[in-house]
Order: structure tokens, then C-alpha cells, then sequence
């Protein structure tokens, strides 16, 4: 498997997942913190008050990036951090900048994701994003972050899986803040949609012009009967594809959901705004979903990948199910597929053809120990990462233009609803001290891009 000399290859994480610092610095609360300490949404209690330390160990892990030999390395801003309810804090500004310089000093590319989940407590009382005025905070904070790092950051991602904020978070009610409404859910999906092109807009007022702009969708891969994919593809995907790729929002988007609403929360020229100008689009993969009509008789099947909640995330598609599909699994309960991938990347190579691609988040999640000999042995992750980047490189051959992969994660971190339960690192982190312990796969990683011999090129 050789790659283009300039393929970008990196490692992801998220503010909330690593960072810890709850209220250190002048930090708030984020809609993750009141969340995670509310009883019974997350597994075992967990939070991310501490996380993996990362606020206060963050130089031992970018000499890990550096060991690696990653090219780039993927990481959000806490909203909250830097803009404590509205205020800026130089303070938290000071975290990410000093984070930059180190990167650039490794000769590792900082790749800036603006949001990653972690709304302001503050702005959430106040509506949240199925209020419109929330896009417009994003936007003012998109150009705090841009005039404070824009002269040294290679790529703005605006939002990550815009879907799972608006749909496990105001849907199905299983992610932060853990609404379950579904016109709210897509209020914010379009408001996401929104905050998007107007972060965009205002981002290339402030950073450099050498600077890429982008935005990682995690697109569901459908499988299944082909009404039940058309349904589920308009409220998973095209409802993020079409506004901000200029096709605005698909017809039978409109149709499926208007005994719900009749969308007049969508403004004239939103949708144009929406559409702003994308130097890369990033791609999250972990598995594919199957699909089917459901009879209205029979048990409805719900593995559809996401925790169980109070109610489906799929608003609009309550005649639909998802049926298990066989194995091997991952320790979420995912089916291993990387053809999946490279049908995924394909299709958007054909659906919008001339938008760079970017695999933003890959990885698997296993029940990982340290042995007695200090190892951590997860040949399984191995074995997962190396066939989903065979999968690129047969969606490259095939003419998709794919320009980098990220691997999720770089830590074991928190997971989200599963708490610390899941761990998806390269790195084993046991989370009482903090001690990182290289896996295999990461290992196997950076011999993978050193045989690549690829520079820290722009894409």
C-alpha cells in the first residue's frame, strides 16, 4: 500500500475527551459537564473532569505525536475555555496557542476543530442550537479562535458530526444536553448547517490565506432496502450534504418530516450561507448500518449503532428499522466492514465530484490491558486499521481524491455515553495515574508512515 508523498497522516481527539481541567484556568461548564454529572447518563458516573490529563500533560503527548512521526494531529477547542461565557479568557487562548507552537516545533501540522460537541452550559439555557441566535455565537467565537491561532493553524474544521450534535443530542436524547424533541433536533441540524457557513465566512476574514477550511460529517453508510436507505440517507446525510455542498435541502428531506414541521425556521439565503466554500471535506468511518421497512407488526429491530435513548435519532423514519448484521464486532458491538469505506468515499467522489476528501476519524474500539510484560497486545486493532487504509487506498485507485487519515483515537479517552468503558487509543492510558503505555498498533502506526516516507505536506 503506497500513498502520494504528500498524503497528511494524523491522530484525532476532542477538548472534552482529554483534556480534564473542569473549571481550572476560568473554564464553565459545558453542556458535556452538566451532562456526564447528571446520574444515569453516563456509564459507571463517569466524567471528564480529569479525563486523560491532557490540560497538564499536554507536552509528554506531543512528544508522542512526534515518536509517532505523525504529519498532523486532529484536536478541538473547549468553546467554554476560551470564551467562559461570552468573556474571552487569555488564559484558555494561552493553552491552545502554547499547544500550536509545540506542534509546529515537531514539524506536526495542528488541524483545528472549533466545535467537538462541547456547547457553553450558558448558551444552552438560552436555547441551545435549535435556537438560530446560537450560529451566530459560533460565528464570534470562530473569529476569537481565528485572530488568536489563524496565522499558524494548516486546517479549520468548523464542526465535527453536526448529526450526532443535533440528533443524539436533541433526538434520541442519548448525548449531551439529552433532549428528545424532534423538531428541536432539526432546528439545530439546520442551525448547525448555519453556524457552519457563517464560522467558514468569518474564519477567512481573520486566518491566514494558505489556511484549508473543512467540515467532518460522519456519514452513515446504508445498507438495505432501498427505500429504507433513501429515508434514513435524507435525515443522516443529505441533511448536512446538501446545504453545505449547495444543493440545499432535499425534497424528500421536506416530505418525510412534514407532519413535524414545515421548516420556516430556514431563513431566505441560509441555505446559501450554509453553502460556504470547502477546501477539504472530512469523513468519519467505523461501520456500515443496515437498513429495512418495517412492517408495524413485528418487534422493531434499533442496532443501529448509537445507545439506546427515550426515542430514535432517525426523526421521520419510524417505519424503519435496523437489523442487526453479522460479524466480527468491535467492543461498541460495530460490524468490522472496510468496504464499506471506499463505497463511502466513492459515492461522495461521485455525488460531488472536485471536493477533496479526508478520512478525519477511523479506529476501533477493544478490550485493551496492559499485560505483565508492559505490552498492550491489540492485534485486532492492527488487523482493523490496516484494512481500512487498504479500503482508501482501493477508493484512491478508483479515483476518489482522499488526502490524508486521521486515526481515532491517539488516547484512550472518555467515551462519550460509555463513559471510560471504551477505549479506542493508540496509546493506553490507565486513567488512576495517567500512565501512558504505547499499544502494538501504535507501534505498527508509525512504522506504517515512516515506510510511506511521507513529508509534513499541505494536502
Amino acid at each position: 500500500m503506497t500513498f502520494p508523498d504528500d498524503f497528511l497522516w494524523g491522530a484525532a481527539t476532542a477538548s472534552y475527551q482529554i483534556e480534564g481541567a473542569a473549571g481550572e484556568d476560568g473554564r464553565t461548564p459545558s453542556i458535556w459537564d452538566t451532562f456526564s454529572h447528571t446520574p444515569g447518563r453516563v456509564l459507571n458516573g463517569d466524567t471528564g473532569d480529569v479525563a486523560t490529563d491532557h490540560y497538564h500533560r499536554w507536552r509528554e503527548d506531543v512528544a508522542a505525536m512526534a515518536e509517532l512521526g505523525l504529519k498532523a494531529y486532529r484536536f478541538s477547542v473547549s468553546w467554554s475555555r476560551v470564551l467562559p461565557e461570552g468573556r474571552f479568557n487569555p488564559i484558555g487562548m494561552d493553552f491552545y496557542s502554547r499547544l500550536v507552537d509545540e506542534l509546529l516545533e515537531r514539524g506536526i501540522a495542528p488541524v483545528v476543530t472549533l466545535y467537538h460537541w462541547d456547547l457553553p452550559q450558558e448558551l444552552e439555557d438560552a436555547g441551545g442550537w435549535p435556537l438560530r441566535d446560537t450560529a451566530y455565537r459560533f460565528a464570534e467565537y470562530a473569529t476569537r479562535v481565528g485572530q488568536a491561532l489563524g496565522d499558524r493553524v494548516h486546517t479549520w474544521t468548523t464542526l465535527n458530526e453536526p448529526w450526532c450534535s443535533a440528533f443524539l443530542g436533541y433526538a434520541s436524547g442519548v448525548h449531551a444536553p439529552g433532549r428528545t424533541d424532534p423538531v428541536d433536533a432539526l432546528k439545530a441540524a439546520h442551525h448547525l448547517n448555519l453556524a457552519h457557513g457563517l464560522a467558514n465566512r468569518a474564519l477567512r476574514e481573520v486566518v491566514a490565506p494558505s489556511a484549508r477550511h473543512s467540515v467532518t460529517l460522519n456519514l452513515h453508510h446504508l445498507r438495505g432496502e432501498p427505500e429504507a436507505v433513501r429515508k434514513v440517507d435524507a435525515v443522516a446525510n443529505r441533511i448536512f450534504l446538501g446545504p453545505m455542498l449547495g444543493g440545499g435541502y432535499p425534497a424528500d428531506l421536506l416530505a418525510d418530516t412534514a407532519a413535524l414541521t414545515d421548516w420556516s425556521f430556514v431563513r431566505d439565503g441560509d441555505e446559501k450561507t450554509a453553502a460556504a466554500p470547502l477546501d477539504l471535506l472530512g469523513v468519519n468511518y467505523y461501520s456500515p448500518t443496515r437498513v429495512r421497512r418495517w412492517d408495524g407488526t413485528s418487534p422493531r429491530q434499533t442496532d443501529d449503532g448509537h445507545r439506546d435513548g427515550a426515542a430514535s435519532p432517525f426523526v421521520g423514519c419510524d417505519d424503519v428499522e435496523f437489523p442487526s448484521q453479522p460479524g466480527p464486532y468491535t467492543a461498541m458491538g460495530w460490524p468490522i466492514d472496510a468496504t464499506g469505506l471506499t463505497e463511502m468515499l466513492l459515492r461522495l467522489h461521485r455525488d460531488h465530484p472536485g471536493v477533496p476528501l479526508v478520512v478525519t476519524e477511523n479506529g476501533a474500539a477493544f478490550d485493551d490491558e496492559v499485560d505483565p510484560a508492559g505490552r498492550v497486545r491489540d492485534d485486532r486493532r492492527i488487523a482493523y486499521l490496516r484494512d481500512h487504509i487498504a479500503a482508501v487506498r482501493a477508493a484512491m485507485d478508483a479515483g476518489a481524491d482522499v488526502r490524508g487519515y486521521f486515526a481515532w483515537s491517539l488516547l484512550d479517552n472518555f467515551e462519550w455515553a460509555y463513559g471510560y468503558s471504551k477505549r479506542f487509543g493508540l496509546i493506553h492510558v490507565d486513567y488512576p495515574t495517567g500512565r501512558r503505555t504505547w499499544k502494538d498498533s501504535a507501534h505498527w502506526y508509525r512504522d506504517l508512515i515512516a515506510a510511506g516516507g511521507v513529508p509534513a505536506a499541505a494536502p
